[in-house]
């Protein structure tokens, strides 16, 4: 199971990187904000996008204990979204050992 959550995370960080990476080349987000906010579906999506970061925050804030790990992510996944979000399940699936159980991925850390 780490081969494939590790796989999918690398891809959606690929994708994300990707599509980002264009966007950008071709406009910046301040004014493709101030154009499509009219729009109800993009503040809906919008919407979405934050809630479901804020709810991936908070089992980051859960997990890490420590209160400026959680600031630091919180930073990284309002920012970067998917991105941090790849980023910090990639990180963690790096300290669980091939053959060990994932469990210990749904656990909350102990504090050193």
């Amino acid at each position: 199971m780490k081969p494939f959550l590790t796989l999918i995370s690398c891809a959606v960080l690929a994708v994300m990187l990707y599509v980002t990476i264009s966007a950008s080349l071709q406009q910046d987000i301040v004014s493709a904000t101030r154009q499509l906010w009219p729009d109800p579906w993009f503040r809906a999506t919008l919407a979405d996008a934050y809630c479901g970061f804020l709810f991936f925050w908070l089992w980051v804030v859960w997990r890490e204990q420590s209160a400026a790990r959680s600031a630091f992510w919180l930073i990284l996944i309002m920012t970067l979204g998917n991105i941090a979000m790849a980023g910090y399940l990639l990180v963690q699936l790096r300290h669980i050992r091939s053959g060990e159980n994932l469990d210990r991925l749904f656990s909350r850390k102990v504090s050193p």
